[in-house]
Order: C-alpha cells, then sequence, then structure tokens
C-alpha cells in the first residue's frame, strides 16, 4: 500500500542517521509533493510511525525522531559484585557505564503493602512493609519507576527505613543484616500505563510499559525484597546473557 511505502522510506532514513534523534521530518505538505500522494497516505504512514516509537508529533515542531538509546538492563548482574568493586546502586552504576547521568527521587514510607506484595513477602495478616518508591531520572528525564518493599520487621532499624538514598544499595544493607538475596524470581509483563504512571513518567500517549517484579531471597529461602519496576517499553532493552562454560 502507498502510505507504507512512504512509511519505509522515512524508516530507512531513521534508521541510517540520515535522519537523527531530534530531526525533524519534512512537512505533510512536502511528503505529499515528494511522493505524489494524498495527505491522508502521509497521515497514515507518519501514524505508522509513531506506533512503532521512532517519531513524536510535537505542537510547534511537527514530526521529530525520537531519541532511541534504550537503557540496557542485565538483571542476572544485579547481584553480581561490580567489577570495579565500586560500592555503588546498580541502577546508578549501569547508566554511569553507559556514559549518562543517573539521577532519582525517594521516597519512604511504612506501609500496609497490597495484596499481592504481602503474599510475594509471605507476610501474616496486619504485617507492615517498608516501601523505598523511586522516580528514576537518565539525563534528567523520567524514565522508570522503582518501589522496593521490605519486611517492616527486617529492616526497621536500617538505612533502609530512613529517608534519603544510600549510595551502596539496599541490597548490601541486606547482606549487612545477614539476609544477602541468594536466589531471585522475576517476572516480567506489558501493559498500558495507568494515569499516575503516565503522568509520572510524562509517557506520550500509547506508550506500553513493562512491569518488572523481582523477589529475592535470603539463604534460609525467605523472601526478603520485592522489586516493582515500570519500565516504558520505548526507553528500555532487558537483555539476558546465559552461558554454559
Amino acid at each position: 500500500m502507498l502510505y507504507q511505502q512512504v512509511a519505509s522510506e522515512l524508516r530507512r532514513a531513521i534508521y541510517s542517521g540520515v535522519l537523527g534523534p531530534g530531526a525533524q521530518l519534512p512537512t505533510e505538505a512536502q511528503l505529499m509533493e515528494d511522493h505524489g500522494v494524498s495527505r491522508n497516505t502521509v497521515r497514515l504512514a507518519l501514524g505508522e510511525l509513531v506506533n512503532e516509537g521512532l517519531v513524536t508529533r510535537t505542537p510547534r515542531r511537527g514530526t521529530v525522531v525520537r531519541d532511541r538509546r534504550p537503557l540496557l538492563i542485565y538483571p542476572q548482574r544485579e547481584l553480581e559484585p561490580q567489577p570495579s568493586g565500586e560500592l555503588r546502586e546498580a541502577f546508578a552504576y549501569a547508566v554511569a557505564q553507559e556514559g549518562r547521568a543517573p539521577s532519582q527521587y525517594i521516597e519512604v514510607l511504612t506501609v500496609s503493602p497490597v495484596e499481592e506484595i504481602a503474599s510475594r513477602l509471605e507476610l501474616a495478616d496486619g504485617e507492615l512493609a517498608v516501601v523505598r518508591r523511586r522516580l528514576r531520572f537518565v539525563d534528567g528525564q523520567p524514565y522508570n519507576t522503582n518501589d522496593s518493599y521490605f519486611p517492616r520487621d527486617l529492616v526497621a532499624d536500617s538505612e533502609i527505613a530512613r529517608p534519603g538514598d544510600i549510595a551502596r544499595g539496599a541490597n548490601r544493607v541486606l547482606e549487612e543484616l545477614g539476609h544477602a538475596q541468594v536466589r531471585v524470581v522475576d517476572d516480567i509483563s506489558a501493559r498500558m500505563p495507568n494515569q499516575e504512571e503516565a503522568e509520572r513518567l510524562q509517557l506520550e500517549l500509547g506508550t506500553p510499559v513493562m512491569v518488572y517484579v523481582r523477589v529475592g531471597f535470603d539463604g534460609a529461602d525467605m523472601p526478603v525484597r520485592v522489586a516493582v519496576s515500570v519500565l516504558p517499553a520505548d526507553k528500555h532493552l532487558i537483555r539476558y546473557e546465559l552461558d554454559r562454560r
């Protein structure tokens, strides 16, 4: 179909770098003239590129190419020692490794967790949890949220229950408390964001998210942490590496 041909040419220009991040696409009138097609055909072509996450429409600049540098996430590396031996929170370390600037806003609360979290933590009725709610930024742009839940009785007197960043990471604090995570279970699903998530992450209409839930267990196989991350699909790439050697 004609609109697919127009979309294909624009897509090649984006992937080849002819149209780089932030570049403005030709106007609808220019595309109509260049390809000899109707305005509706051009709009269908641009709509396809929007749905693929390659471009975005802005009120003042028209259609522009999106920055497509996804943040690489290696779930299997979270519990590994950092190569430099540096004591640094996993997210900050991963972002810095890409030459980008990490930052985050942290809120620490004591809560009665919802049933799904309470069940994963194996909490008894009425038991409370400490949650560290984080909105994470890369180069000043909101990138994802991470809400980590811990049994309150386990962490009540530690840094985990106090406001503020933990430079060496909560996983290291759990180790110091005698509850190092030795096993994790990951669940990853995809859906559309709810209103709160869309607002916190400043998501464009139609952007799906991945929901990444990790449950960490200590040496006695007791769940000590449930981390729920909401990752905009256009900004993240989850990569698993398996090596039998």
